[in-house]
């Protein structure tokens, strides 16, 4: 699997590629998460046969750029801002037509975006917003961020195919605002679960920084393997 680093609309991406991929899977990482894909690509691909180009690009403000709306700090004084509109078209206008060029990519690739925390909010809201998606997989998203249970009551996917998965002690923390995320991940999966679907909720050991980059590969794959059988 060929690895590059490259900058795309003045960020940085790092991109594995197979010869021939039939999907393309999307990231937003922190700095962090970069030091650990090499091991979450390995895991994919012990987890699908499918040929795909993976590409995760690195998120510099990540209270900002990832949250749909503002809303006031949960930790810190930090609050959160409201640039997921500007995020996503970037992924949509710059990202993924840049990488069809650059990999030679069919121009209509099914795209899997996928995210942790609040990146997996963030790939989450991005499947209410956008029709480009094929699939998405919100790997312990911040579903107790603000506002987010109205916000799916009154909105539908535009998404086919979303995995869910929350690590089973991640509602156990003494921060109110937080301690929400295991109800309204039952309530957001009950919701999609109504609608005509391809929905799992998945519960993973643990609290929530139990290797995330295993659970982000079971997430992709769910959604690689489920896609290709449609």
């Amino acid at each position: 699997m060929k690895k590059d680093t490259i900058i795309i609309g003045g960020r940085s991406c790092t991109v594995y590629a197979d010869t021939s991929p039939e999907f393309l899977l999307i990231q937003p990482t922190d700095k962090h998460e970069i030091e650990l894909l090499a091991k979450e690509i390995e895991h994919i691909k012990s987890l699908t046969d499918t040929p795909f180009a993976f590409a995760a690009f690195e998120i510099t403000d990540w209270n900002r750029e990832l949250s749909p709306w503002e809303a006031p700090p949960v930790f810190g004084n930090e609050p959160l801002g409201n640039g997921a509109g500007e995020t996503l078209a970037f992924i949509e206008d710059t990202l993924i037509p840049k990488l069809i060029e650059q990999y030679s990519l069919n121009k209509d690739i099914p795209v899997i975006l996928g995210g942790y925390s609040l990146a997996g909010l963030f790939a989450l809201w991005a499947g209410y917003n956008s029709d480009r998606f094929t699939a998405v997989a919100a790997i312990s998203p911040s579903v107790w961020f603000p506002g987010w249970l109205e916000f799916i009551e009154k909105h539908f996917p535009a998404v086919k195919s979303i995995y869910l998965s929350l690590g089973n002690k991640e509602e156990k923390t003494r921060n109110k605002i937080m301690a929400v995320v295991g109800d309204n991940i039952r309530r957001q999966y009950e919701m999609l679960n109504q609608l005509d679907l391809n929905v799992t909720l998945e519960w993973n050991e643990g609290n929530h920084f139990t290797e995330p980059e295993m659970r982000t590969a079971k997430g992709f794959a769910w959604c690689v393997n489920r896609s290709s059988h449609q």
